[in-house]
C-alpha cells in the first residue's frame, strides 16, 4: 500500500436530527435514555452516568439558574472535565444566560479581570479553584453574585455568596416540584448566547461572541460529516473550554455516543486502555507522542525489527485486498485498548506522515481545521474521501475561499496560495467591546479572516501551510511560512521539539532562517554529549535542506535543553520564543 493513498471507508448514509438550538439538544439526548453517556472518576471512583439521569440535571440546574435571577446574566464555567461543567454549560444556554467557558491554566488575577470584563455574575468551578476563589469572595472585588463549587472544600467558610452544585440541583428540583419549569422558548438564535477569550494575555486577548445559531451549525456539521456512530466509546482529553473539545462533545451526544473522561494528562495511556475507546478527538502533539510511544516501545521490548516486517507483510496483503492490521498488530493496539479505530486531528497542522503511520497499524486518522471565531469547525476530511495533508472541503453550514494577495502567488503543487477566509452560519457575531478588532477580523464583502496561509485543489479540498501572523519574509520578497518548514524538520526522530524564525544576521539587514531545537535526547545513546548530538541533529539538518527549495532551507541552528512553554491545547506559545 502506498502510504501516502489513504484508505477511504465506505460512504453512509445517516439519517440524524437536525439541532436547531438548545432545547432540541437536550430533547433529543434525552430520547437516548438509559444509555450510558458519561463514564469519569470522583476521586479514585469510577462512576458513570446515562443520558436521561444527565438531562435531568440540566433540567434542574436551568431551573435554579432562573430562580437564581441569572436569565440574561453572564455565567462563567471554569474547571476541569466533568459531568458537572457540562451540565452547567448547557444549562446555563437554555436557561438564556450567557455562559463564559474559561481556561483552568488562567492566572488567578487575569480570571478576575476576565469577571470584570464580561460582568460575570456567577461562576461554576471545579475542585481546583475552590482556594483560589477565596480571595474573590471575601475581596468582594467582583459584580459576581454567586460561587458555585462542583466539589465544595467543606473545611472552609462560606459565605452567603457560595451555593455548591449539589445545593443548585436540590433548588431546581423544588423549583419543578413546587411550580415547574420549562425552557424558555429561543425566540432568537442570533442573540448572545456564549463569549469565549481567546488564547493571550489580558492585554491582547479578544472576547469572541457565539449565538445560538453559530454553535449548533458547528455541531449539525461535525455530526453530519464525522465518521462517528452511536455505537463509538470516546475519551474526552483536550480541555472542554476549548470550542473544538465542547463541539466533539456536544455532537457525540446527538449520536447517542459514549464519552469517557480522562482524570489527567499524567494517565492519559492507563485511561484510554481502561476505557477501551472505538475513536479518539486530539491535537497534533498527542498523535506525535502515541506514534513515538509505539516506536520507542517496541525498540525497548526489542520488537522493533519484528513490528518493521509485520509492516512489510501487512502492505503486501493489502496490495491483494487482504487486510490483516488488527491481527498483525494487536500488541500496537492493545496499548490503545484494543477497539481503537479512528481518530480526528485538528487544533494545528498535521504531518500527513503521521496520517499514513496510524494507517498502517488500522487507525484511520481524519484530519479538521477550525478556529474559536468560526464555532470552531469550517473545514473536515471527508471520511469517504480523503486526501492526506488536506483539512478537507467546507462543512456544510459556510463556505470557504482563498484570498490570493497575501502568499507566493502560485505554489509549488501549481495552486495559488493566499488567505483562508470563512463565510457562514458558523462564524461569530464579534468581538465584544472591540471595534478595531472587528474591523480587522472581517472583508468589506462580509467574509472572516482566519489568518491561515494555505490553497484549495480543484475538488474544493483545503490545504493549510501557515499563519500569516508568523510569516517570515525575506529579503528577496519570499514568504516563508515557519509551520511548513517545521513539518520537515519533524520528520527527524532526532528533534523532539521544533520552531522556525527569522534572525537578523549580525553584520546585516539579511534575515537568516533558523531553528531553534529541544533535542530528542532519547534517541541518543546514554550520556551522549551535547556536541554530539548538535552534530548529529545539524547533519540531519543539512540533509533536509537538500529536499526543499532554497528559499526555505534552515541556515542556523539553535539549541535548548528544556521543553518549550505551551497552551492548554499544547500548542508551543511562539510569541515567548526568542
Amino acid at each position: 500500500m502506498d502510504k501516502y493513498k489513504p484508505i477511504n471507508r465506505k460512504k453512509v448514509e445517516k439519517v440524524l436530527p437536525h439541532i436547531y438550538d438548545i432545547t432540541d439538544h437536550i430533547d433529543v439526548i434525552s430520547h437516548h435514555g438509559d444509555k450510558t453517556l458519561f463514564r469519569y472518576f470522583e476521586g479514585k471512583e469510577l462512576l458513570s452516568m446515562t443520558y436521561g439521569q444527565f438531562a435531568e440535571k440540566v433540567h434542574e440546574v436551568a431551573a435554579a439558574f432562573n430562580a437564581m435571577g441569572l436569565m440574561g446574566e453572564k455565567v462563567v464555567v471554569i474547571g476541569d472535565t466533568s459531568p458537572q461543567w457540562v451540565c452547567a454549560y448547557m444549562a446555563a444556554l437554555a436557561a438564556g444566560c450567557v455562559v463564559v467557558p474559561m481556561d483552568k491554566e488562567l492566572d488567578i488575577e487575569e480570571i478576575r479581570k476576565f469577571f470584570r470584563v464580561v460582568d460575570a455574575r456567577a461562576v461554576v468551578y471545579s475542585k481546583s479553584f475552590n482556594e483560589k476563589f477565596i480571595k474573590s469572595i471575601s475581596d468582594n472585588d467582583t459584580e459576581i453574585r454567586y460561587f458555585i463549587p462542583v466539589t465544595p472544600a467543606y473545611d472552609s467558610t462560606f459565605d452567603a455568596k457560595v451555593i455548591t452544585f449539589d445545593e443548585v440541583l436540590a433548588c431546581g428540583r423544588e423549583r419543578i416540584e413546587r411550580d415547574g419549569y420549562d425552557y424558555p422558548i429561543v425566540r432568537n438564535r442570533e442573540t448572545l448566547a456564549e463569549m469565549l477569550f481567546t488564547s493571550g494575555t489580558t492585554g491582547t486577548s479578544k472576547c469572541v461572541m457565539l449565538c445560538q445559531k453559530n454553535i449548533f451549525a458547528a455541531v449539525n456539521a461535525a455530526v453530519q460529516t464525522v465518521c462517528f456512530s452511536p455505537d463509538d466509546v470516546i475519551v474526552s482529553v483536550l480541555p472542554v473550554h476549548h470550542t473544538y473539545e465542547l463541539m466533539c462533545i456536544m455532537a457525540g451526544m446527538v449520536y447517542g455516543m459514549e464519552i469517557d473522561i480522562n482524570d489527567s494528562l499524567r494517565h492519559v495511556m492507563k485511561n484510554i486502555a481502561l476505557f477501551k475507546p472505538t475513536g479518539l478527538v486530539l491535537v497534533p502533539m498527542f498523535l506525535n507522542t502515541m506514534y513515538k510511544k509505539i516506536w520507542s516501545e517496541a525498540e525497548k521490548n526489542h520488537k522493533d525489527k519484528a513490528l518493521k516486517a509485520a509492516l512489510k507483510t501487512s502492505k503486501a496483503l493489502m496490495a491483494v485486498g487482504i487486510d490483516a492490521r488488527r491481527k498483525l498488530f494487536k500488541s500496537v493496539l492493545d496499548a490503545f485498548g484494543g477497539r481503537l479505530d479512528h481518530i480526528i486531528c485538528g487544533g494545528a497542522k498535521l504531518n500527513p506522515e503521521l496520517i499514513a503511520g496510524f494507517e498502517d497499524f488500522g487507525i484511520s486518522v481524519f484530519e479538521g481545521c477550525g478556529i474559536t471565531e468560526c464555532s470552531p469547525l469550517t473545514c473536515v476530511t471527508p471520511y469517504f474521501a480523503r486526501k492526506y495533508g488536506s483539512v478537507g472541503p467546507a462543512v456544510p453550514c459556510c463556505r470557504v475561499r482563498i484570498d490570493e494577495q497575501y502568499g507566493n502567488g502560485e505554489n509549488e503543487q501549481g495552486y495559488l496560495e493566499g488567505e483562508i477566509q470563512v463565510k457562514g452560519d458558523n462564524v461569530m457575531l464579534g468581538y465584544y467591546n472591540n471595534d478595531e478588532a472587528n474591523e480587522a477580523a472581517f472583508t468589506k464583502d462580509g467574509w472572516y479572516r482566519t489568518g491561515d496561509i494555505g490553497y484549495m485543489d480543484e475538488d474544493g479540498y483545503v490545504y493549510i501551510t501557515g499563519r500569516m501572523k508568523f510569516v517570515i519574509v525575506l529579503e528577496n520578497g519570499k514568504n516563508v511560512f515557519p509551520e511548513e518548514v517545521e513539518e520537515y524538520l519533524a520528520d527527524i526522530e532526532t528533534i523532539a521539539e521544533c520552531v522556525v524564525l527569522g534572525r537578523k544576521a549580525k553584520d546585516s539587514d539579511e534575515v537568516v532562517l533558523t531553528a531553534v531545537v529541544f533535542p530528542a535526547y532519547d534517541k541518543f545513546p546514554k550520556g551522549a554529549s551535547e556536541e554530539l548530538i548538535q552534530e548529529s541533529i545539524r547533519n540531519s539538518i543539512t540533509g533536509m535542506n537538500r529536499k526543499i527549495p532554497g528559499f526555505k532551507q534552515i541556515r542556523q541552528v539553535e539549541f535548548r535543553s528544556v521543553e518549550f512553554e505551551k497552551t492548554t491545547s499544547k500548542k508551543i506559545k511562539r510569541h515567548l520564543v526568542q
